[in-house]
């Protein structure tokens, strides 16, 4: 049996890491992050026009009709670029949102403008994820009322799908909430603060009294965090991997020192089963349901573990010089952090793990 990528998923994966290092390098990246918005528009039609929008819609939506190992190796070729797009909500959650839990009018509606790059969703759900000061969000009458933090993509998205206290999801204009954008170290990406005062919600009815919906969300959520960490891992391996083979100390390249050898050689080594890890959680999701949501769990929690240390260990390759703007290591340093914490945090989803096992 083969295990390695088709050809057709490997294309779809070239195809999108070739645009994304001609059109967005370092220099977008940093212009996007200096401007504040944390999102480019350009970068993300182009994404648009390759179709990575569509990929987990279904073709009679205008979709590409794939599952979610695709959406997992655009997300890393994203994540290998630190991309300033709203990737992981809008076109990665929302269709599964939807797809899980909306009615015929809804999907009708929704899913050809997420997959024409026509509309952005954000997606607030950390509320069931960990609570906080709050109490979360509760839906009275089609209306909702509370606060939602840390809402993926929130800034910018015309929609938002919110999950009230109940697992219930709901559909909401962004217009009718009050949507405030919250600092987070990662400067390619927004979350947002989401007030709701009598906000109309529409019920997305197959989570009426389900929360499956919501938790297949959520772990399709945290396998594409998961993959973009890949990514971004890769990458500063990479720009470690170069630098010691050009930066000279002594009058030999630092590549060429025990010490420097040996953190490439752990953090290659650390790296790569987590690609296969990635892509099983990733085909395991609809292909072995009794194992998705436990391979989510795992998938997240080891790389956000293992990308720490790699980002760790690139910038003590590079020295002082790591820490500078001029490289710009700090955005996958940073967004690796992000995703990190980003629908639970390792500690949290090894929790969650155990109890999806009846362990706890």
């Amino acid at each position: 049996m083969d295990f390695a990528l088709s050809d057709e998923q490997r294309m779809l994966q070239d195809s999108v890491a070739g645009y994304l290092e001609s059109n967005c390098p370092l220099t977008r990246v940093r212009e996007t992050a200096a401007a504040g918005d944390a999102r480019a528009d350009d970068v993300w039609q182009g994404l648009t026009d390759l179709g990575a929008c569509a990929v987990l819609i279904d073709e009679d939506y205008g979709g590409v009709g794939l599952g979610l190992l695709e959406a997992a190796l655009i997300a890393e070729a994203m994540g290998a670029v630190a991309a300033p797009v709203p990737y992981v909500a809008s076109s990665v959650m929302a269709p599964v949102a939807l797809a899980a839990a909306g009615s015929a009018e809804q999907k009708e509606r929704w899913l050809p403008q997420i997959a024409a790059g026509q509309v952005v969703f954000g997606v607030a759900v950390t509320e069931q994820i960990g609570r906080r000061e709050s109490d979360g969000v509760a839906c009275a009458d089609g209306a909702l009322n509370g606060k939602a933090m840390f809402v993926l993509d929130g800034t910018g998205a015309a929609r938002l799908i919110v999950a009230a206290a109940d697992g219930s999801l709901h559909l909401v204009a962004a217009a009718d909430a009050e949507v405030g954008r919250l600092k987070t170290i990662d400067r390619t990406r927004t979350v947002a603060e989401v007030v709701f005062n009598g906000a109309p919600a529409e019920l997305l009815p197959g989570s009426a009294n389900d929360r499956e919906p919501l938790l297949r969300t959520i772990d399709a959520g945290r396998l594409a965090l998961a993959a973009d960490t890949l990514g971004a891992a890769q990458t500063m391996l990479d720009k470690a991997v170069a630098y010691a083979k050009e930066r000279r100390q002594f009058n030999r390249v630092i590549g060429s020192f025990q010490a420097v050898k040996h953190m490439c050689a752990e953090m290659a080594a650390e790296l790569e089963p987590c690609r296969s890890l990635v892509w099983y959680a990733a085909h395991a999701y609809a292909a072995i349901p009794e194992e998705g949501r436990l391979m989510a769990c795992q998938a997240k929690a080891h790389l956000a573990e293992v990308g720490t240390f790699v980002a760790r260990k690139s910038t003590e390759v590079h020295g002082g010089m790591g820490i500078t703007d001029l490289l710009g290591l700090h955005y996958w340093f940073k967004r690796i952090g992000f995703n990190r914490q980003m629908l639970g945090a390792p500690e949290l989803v090894r929790e969650e793990a155990a109890r999806t096992q009846g362990w706890a």
